[in-house]
């Protein structure tokens, strides 16, 4: 029946409201279309955002023009790049500054216009920090920063309706790439001695990674879904592989490639759950490895 819901569509399952992208059912949150909301949301996405970034880049907004000559002045290529990646977090935090003025005017029964000269340099600090935010190196070095750093921009750009309907939109995504690689892992190893134990925590880690995706932190069922996430990684971490006391080392071998692939795994479904980004490169790489282990291990692992 999936396959005729409508994208959108909002529903109570089990007196939770959930809404339905791509064949996700996801927590639905309905939250107030207000310039103070948008602050609030800016604020936190910012955060989030310097969170997977390089160190050193979370500069001041009042150091912009500062760090802006620096960077207009600078020759040597690799620095440049540096203070590229610092102009767009003074930036960033820049326009959010500006914001927060704005909030506070309108607590005061003060109206900002849309065309008022403040709004329009607040989104102008956000396309710069969005011009140079490609100069930023991901503290993971995994893909999506480009598509977190833009986040802020399209609150402030978007309605919060259609920033909201982006975002289930990227969370379905995110899903879809969990579940690709929960459902791979536990197809390769579900018929082994070896790792067959390894397998319902696997799907553990997919399912309560999935729930901390959906989950934001404000959400005071947060307190029971975290424990689970991180629960379930460190037991992927804990595994061991089964073997006797007469393994063979090439039964070692395959011991340790195996484990090491189902590690791998985890480690990017735990980073798809902490950025709630897709990471379809990523993601496609690793099914790829997952393929090839597969076909040149197939008989060993079925022994």
């Amino acid at each position: 029946m999936l396959d005729k819901v409508s994208n959108g569509t909002i529903r109570k399952i089990n007196d939770i409201d959930r809404i339905y992208y791509d064949g996700h059912w996801i927590l639905y949150y309905n939250v107030p279309n207000t310039l103070t909301y948008k602050k609030q949301l800016i604020d936190q996405l910012t955060r989030r955002v310097f969170h997977h970034t390089e160190h050193g880049i979370n500069t001041p907004g009042d150091r912009l023009d500062e760090v802006r000559t620096a960077y207009e002045k600078e020759e040597d290529s690799f620095r440049k790049r540096v203070l590229a990646a610092m102009l767009a977090g003074a930036l960033m935090n820049r326009g959010s500054d500006i914001l927060t003025h704005m909030v506070e005017l309108e607590e005061m029964g003060v109206k900002v216009k849309p065309d008022n000269e403040l709004i329009k340099e607040c989104g102008r600090c956000f396309m710069g920090a969005l011009k140079y935010g490609k100069y930023i190196r991901s503290k993971t070095g995994k893909e999506g920063l480009d598509e977190l750093w833009g986040e802020p921009f399209k609150v402030f750009s978007m309605t919060v309706e259609q920033y909201h309907a982006s975002r289930y939109i990227k969370v379905a995504q995110t899903m879809t790439e969990i579940d690709a690689i929960t459902e791979r892992l536990s197809s390769i190893f579900k018929s082994s001695k070896m790792f067959s134990h390894t397998v319902p925590i696997i799907q553990d880690l997919g399912e309560s990674a999935k729930s901390a995706t959906e989950t934001i932190r404000s959400d005071s069922r947060i307190i029971e879904i975290w424990p689970k996430f991180v629960g379930a990684s460190d037991r992927i971490n804990a595994a061991k592989v089964k073997l006797t006391d007469d393994s063979t080392r090439k039964e070692q071998a395959l011991g340790k490639r195996g484990l090491q692939l189902i590690q791998d795994g985890a480690d990017i479904i735990i980073s798809h759950s902490n950025s709630r980004m897709p990471m379809p490169n990523t993601t496609a790489y690793f099914l790829e490895r997952c393929d090839t282990f597969q076909k040149r291990y197939a008989i060993p692992l079925s022994e």
